[in-house]
C-alpha cells in the first residue's frame, strides 16, 4: 500500500496554491511531479514486495535496481518535458533523445555520486550561461527527482534506529538535509532534519550548524516573517549557510517539504542578506 505521505504532499501543495499566490506556479508543478513520484513508488513497492529485507547497516545507496528503474525513465522525461519550465523541459527532452546508455549514466552518476557536493541552484527557470555549463546540473536535478521515490521506498523498508550524536547528513543515504522540523516535546520543541533524497527524518541539535558544525549561540540565528510565521530561516554567521525549518507547533497541518517549497520570499530574503542555501529544493531554489 502506497504510504499516505504522498497524498499529504500533493494535497498540501494544492491547498497552498491559493494562499501563497507567489508560489502557485511552482506548487502546481510540484503537485504533478509528486503525483508521478507516488505512482513510481507504488510500482516499486509492488515489484519488490517479495524481496528480502535489506540490511539496516550501510548506505541504502549500495542498492540500485536499474532493471526496475530504467523502463520508467522515458515516461518521467516525457512528463517533465511537458510540465517543467522551459530550461528543465529542454534538458529532459535532450536527455530523452540520448537513449538508454545516457539514462543509465545519469542515474548511476547521481546515485553513486557525492551528495555532499551541493547541486547547482538559481532556479530551474534561470537562463543558462552556456549550454554545456547548464546541462550537467539540470541532468542531476532530473535524476534526483526521478530517484527520490526509489530512495524513499528503500528507507521505508529499514527499521528505524536512533543514531548516536547529531549527524549533519542522512544516516541512511548520506544526503544533505533539505528542511528542518520542529515538533512539540515537553514544554518546548524538538528539532529534526529531513533528507533531500530518501526523506528520512533524524534528530538534530537545536543550536548547531549542519554545514560547518558551529555551535556558538551568538553565531546562530533564525528569522521569520509574520505572514508565514511557521517557517523560519536558520542561519549561521560563521559559514553563511541557511536552512529553512518548519515549526509544526505553530501549524500542525504543514507538510515540511511542501511548505519549504512554498515560502520563496524567505529564500529571497536570505540571498539578499548574503546567505547561501545548504541544499536546493526540487524547484531548483
Amino acid at each position: 500500500m502506497i504510504p499516505s505521505q504522498w497524498d499529504r504532499r500533493i494535497r498540501r501543495a494544492n491547498e497552498l496554491t491559493s494562499s501563497y499566490s507567489f508560489a502557485a506556479e511552482g506548487l502546481r508543478y510540484y503537485s504533478r511531479v509528486a503525483t508521478f513520484q507516488r505512482s513510481l513508488y507504488g510500482d516499486i513497492e509492488r515489484a519488490l514486495a517479495d524481496s528480502p529485507a535489506a540490511e539496516s547497516s550501510g548506505s541504502l545507496r549500495d542498492e540500485l535496481d536499474l532493471f526496475l528503474l530504467l523502463p520508467n525513465f522515458p515516461r518521467f522525461l516525457a512528463l517533465i518535458e511537458q510540465i517543467a519550465p522551459a530550461p528543465l523541459a529542454h534538458a529532459a527532452g535532450g536527455l530523452a533523445r540520448k537513449g538508454t546508455a545516457a539514462w543509465q549514466r545519469a542515474i548511476e552518476d547521481f546515485w553513486h555520486g557525492d551528495l555532499d557536493t551541493p547541486l547547482a541552484g538559481g532556479g530551474i527557470d534561470q537562463e543558462p550561461e552556456g549550454a554545456a555549463a547548464a546541462l550537467r546540473p539540470r541532468e542531476q536535478l532530473l535524476a534526483w527527482i526521478f530517484l527520490q521515490p526509489y530512495a524513499e521506498y528503500l528507507a521505508d523498508q529499514r527499521e528505524k534506529t536512533i543514531v548516536d550524536g547529531a549527524p549533519s547528513t542522512c544516516p541512511l543515504c548520506g544526503g544533505k538535509p533539505i528542511v528542518g522540523v520542529l515538533r512539540s516535546e515537553g514544554e518546548g520543541a524538538k528539532k529534526s532534519l529531513i533528507c533531500m533524497l530518501c526523506a528520512h527524518e533524524w534528530g538534530f541539535r537545536r543550536v548547531y550548524c549542519p554545514a560547518c558544525g558551529e555551535e556558538r549561540e551568538p553565531q546562530m540565528a533564525f528569522y521569520s516573517a509574520p505572514e508565514i510565521a511557521h517557517v523560519r530561516v536558520d542561519v549561521c554567521d560563521t559559514c553563511h549557510i541557511y536552512l529553512k525549518s518548519i515549526d509544526l507547533t505553530k501549524t500542525g497541518l504543514a507538510v515540511p517539504v511542501v511548505d519549504e517549497l512554498a515560502t520563496i520570499p524567505l529564500d529571497l530574503w536570505a540571498c539578499e542578506h548574503g546567505y547561501e542555501k545548504l541544499q536546493i529544493n526540487l524547484l531548483g531554489i
